[in-house]
């Protein structure tokens, strides 16, 4: 017996349905009771390690948000920040990515993302401002949390 019916059909109640994700059409992430489509607006990315398997995937979201028109946030803590330190992200590789950690840097930079250094995780790593590279932007807990209330997406890398 066949599973006919639209993909809408087929998910589960409560499911919020998706759909965009081609070039030129807006990310939607569900609608209201009227059907109206709500648009994401703003991607906000935590990212709390330098670890190759955690870092990528924030950058590899994030600029695909970016390519759906989302304003793209990323925030850096703990060993998340040696990726936003001069030449940090240049020693930082994964075999197969679809681009290099400094090329993912480049392209989000581009587009307008915001780098974010968590000032107040500089003294448990021994950071300072002048560790980083230029258009890195400094913020704490109260920063992060501010940018979570306002945005339409949030995702944690750690």
């Amino acid at each position: 017996m066949s599973k006919g019916g639209s993909a809408a059909s087929r998910r589960a109640p409560g499911y919020p349905p998706w759909r965009g994700g081609r070039r030129g059409e807006p990310s939607r992430f569900h609608e209201d009771a009227k059907g109206t489509p709500l648009v994401a607006q703003k991607m906000l990315v935590f990212c709390g390690s330098d670890d190759p398997d955690k870092v990528f995937p924030p950058f590899m979201l994030g600029c695909g948000a970016q390519a759906l028109d989302l304003e793209l946030t990323l925030f850096f803590t703990l060993t998340g920040l040696n990726v936003i330190k001069k030449g940090g992200a240049e020693g930082i590789e994964l075999p197969g990515a679809p681009n290099t950690l400094p090329g993912f840097l480049q392209v989000a930079k581009e587009n307008g993302a915001r780098l974010i250094a968590c000032s107040a995780a500089f003294p448990i790593v021994g950071a300072q401002e002048d560790d980083f590279m230029d258009g890195v932007e400094f913020g704490g807990v109260a920063e992060f949390v501010s940018l979570a209330a306002e945005a339409d997406v949030v995702l944690t890398f750690c």
